[in-house]
């Protein structure tokens, strides 16, 4: 498996160390919250993985079921024929780029991992599905462990928390136990607060915040904040007009210590991070 290079540097990433890994977004789906429809056949889905690689993209993250807040699930075999496919034609283009199959279904992840993927990206933290965490250990690819209150089908309806940060930490350390108990290589876990998922724009911001309680896990921090709700509440923005505030958010994020950041415009977020790079 040819895990990123990030898998295998300091978990609690100093300002000092390497920036993050920018991973690219590609939904082959027709329901997304930002870009649903408009990569959902497999033509358009590898032209567009060609465009994420080119213009910088560590990572590339494929995902065939949508996880937008009132999202419905898919069956198993409707994201793999959207997702298996568009990696298989990749791999057979000789695209190297590390590839991530975002899914919380065994079988999915399977299929994905058979045609040339790297990474499952599991929203659910490999709770939906009791095979996926023996999966991963037995191929011994890299696992993202992503916190999710509810659903994405009721995610949003009136989420509670006490202390969202120290919740989120509690919940990520049992999972990543559980997945090393199964067998899954420590160095292969990545955590992710969940932003946007199950939480208010206030609980967002506090994991933002205090990102450094998370990084002091002691494995690496994934963040997706491109083009969420929460930042479009800020400025009062369309999802189709948020980059800037994409932008924004992901470089606090970087700051506070992420090593990877979940992007749909890769190009922007290189150049942004390069710059930041050099007055800090």
């Amino acid at each position: 498996m040819a895990i990123p290079a990030a898998w295998h540097s300091a978990p609690a990433r100093p300002m000092a160390a390497p920036w993050p890994l920018v991973m690219g977004i590609l939904n082959v789906t027709p329901d997304s919250f930002s870009d649903g429809g408009r990569h959902d056949g497999p033509l358009a889905a590898i032209d567009h993985a060609l465009r994420l690689i080119d213009d910088g993209a560590d990572i590339l993250d494929i995902g065939g079921e949508s996880t937008r807040p009132g999202a419905k699930p898919v069956d198993a075999s409707t994201e793999i024929a959207r997702t298996s496919g568009v990696i298989a034609a990749l791999r057979a283009r000789g695209t190297t780029v590390p590839i991530s199959i975002d899914t919380q279904k065994a079988a999915v992840a399977k299929a994905a991992l058979d045609a040339g993927a790297d990474i499952v990206n599991d929203v659910s933290a490999a709770t939906q599905d009791p095979h996926m965490l023996p999966l991963c250990a037995s191929v011994g690819c890299g696992l993202v462990l992503m916190h999710m209150r509810g659903n994405p089908a009721t995610m949003q309806q009136d989420p509670h928390y006490d202390d969202v940060v120290g919740e989120v930490a509690k919940y990520l350390s049992g999972r990543a136990q559980a997945a090393i108990a199964a067998g899954v290589n420590a160095r292969h876990v990545w955590i992710d607060p969940g932003f946007g998922f199950g939480k208010l724009p206030r609980h967002n911001f506090a994991l933002v915040r205090e990102l450094p309680r998370l990084c002091a896990l002691g494995f690496p921090v994934l963040l997706g904040l491109s083009r969420k709700s929460s930042l479009g509440q800020i400025t009062a923005r369309p999802v189709t007009d948020r980059e800037p505030e994409s932008l924004a958010a992901s470089l606090v994020a970087a700051m506070r210590g992420a090593a990877v950041l979940r992007v749909h415009e890769p190009g922007p977020m290189k150049r942004a991070l390069a710059v930041a790079q050099q007055m800090i």
